[in-house]
C-alpha cells in the first residue's frame, strides 16, 4: 500500500513539473502558447468564409450591373431551353453519331486555330494543327473520325482573343455575352474575327451551306453546349457570378501565356 502511494505521489510530482516546464519554456519558434488566445467561430460556414474572401476574386467589371442581368438571362435560358434541347438531342442520337458530329465541328474549328497559331508565330503548333486538319479531313472522312489524336497529334485551341493578348492588348472590362457566357471586350472582338475567318475560308463548304441550311448552325450550337459540362447553379454558392468571373479571367491569362 505504501509502495503504491509513493508511486502515485511520484507520478503527480512528475506531471506537475512537466506542466510548469511547458508553461515557462518558449516554443521552438519563440512564442509561448501561441494558440492560447486564438478564438474560433464555431458558426463559421462556407458562405461566411466566401463572403470574407471576396476581395481575392475582384476582377475589373465596371459593367457588373448589366452583366448580372445577362448572367441571369443565360441561367434561365440554359435551364428552360438549352439543357432540355441538349437532353433530347442526346436521347435520340446514337453515341457513335453524336461523337461523329462533335469531331466534325471540332475539325472545322482547326481553321481559326491554325490561323491564330501562325499569327502568334507558333511554328510547332501551326504544323501540328495543319497535320490534324489534313489527316482528319482526308482519312477521317471530313473530320467525322479523329485518327490524328490516335496518332499522337493532340488538338490545340487558339483564338483571336488569345492572339491579341499575345501581343499585349489588354483584356478590357469583363463582359457576359447573351447565350455565349463569360468574355471580355478583347475576346468578344476576337469572336467576331474567328467567326469571319471560318466563313471566309469556308472549309468543306460548310459556311456557305449554313447560309442555306440554318439547321447546320443550330446543330453546331447544340453540339457545343452538349460538350460543355458546366451547369449554372452547380457551385451551390450565392457568389457563383464572382467565382465564374475569376476563373474565366485567370484561365484566359494561362491560355495566352501558353
Amino acid at each position: 500500500m505504501a509502495k503504491s502511494l509513493n508511486l502515485c505521489l511520484l507520478a503527480t510530482a512528475l506531471l506537475a513539473s512537466l506542466t510548469v516546464k511547458a508553461e515557462t519554456t518558449p516554443d521552438a519558434d519563440g512564442f509561448k502558447n501561441p494558440l492560447q488566445q486564438l478564438q474560433f467561430n464555431p458558426g463559421l460556414d462556407q458562405r461566411e468564409f466566401e463572403r470574407s474572401t471576396l476581395n481575392a476574386l475582384n476582377v475589373y467589371d465596371p459593367l457588373e450591373s448589366w452583366n448580372r442581368r445577362v448572367y441571369h438571362f443565360n441561367y434561365r435560358f440554359d435551364e428552360w431551353v438549352f439543357l432540355p434541347v441538349v437532353k433530347g438531342y442526346r436521347y435520340v442520337t446514337p453515341d457513335l453519331v453524336e461523337k461523329g458530329v462533335t469531331n466534325f465541328f471540332r475539325n472545322l474549328g482547326e481553321v481559326p486555330t491554325l490561323v491564330n497559331s501562325v499569327l502568334q508565330l507558333k511554328a510547332q503548333r501551326s504544323m501540328e494543327t495543319t497535320a490534324r486538319l489534313m489527316i482528319n479531313t482526308i482519312i477521317g472522312v471530313g473530320g467525322i473520325w479523329d485518327p490524328a489524336t490516335m496518332m499522337g497529334l493532340h488538338r490545340n485551341s487558339e483564338d483571336f482573343g488569345q492572339t491579341l493578348g499575345y501581343y499585349g492588348v489588354p483584356a478590357g472590362p469583363y463582359l457576359i455575352l447573351p447565350l455565349l457566357g463569360p468574355s471580355d471586350l478583347r475576346d468578344a472582338g476576337g469572336l467576331v474575327v474567328d467567326y469571319s475567318t471560318k466563313h471566309y475560308v469556308n472549309w468543306l463548304d460548310v459556311a456557305e451551306s449554313s447560309s442555306d441550311h440554318p439547321e447546320i448552325t443550330l446543330l453546331e450550337v447544340i453540339d457545343q453546349r452538349s460538350t460543355v459540362n458546366f451547369r449554372y447553379g452547380q457551385l451551390n454558392s450565392p457568389f457563383e457570378y464572382e467565382k465564374v468571373r475569376f476563373v474565366y479571367t485567370e484561365a484566359r491569362k494561362l491560355q495566352i501565356a501558353d
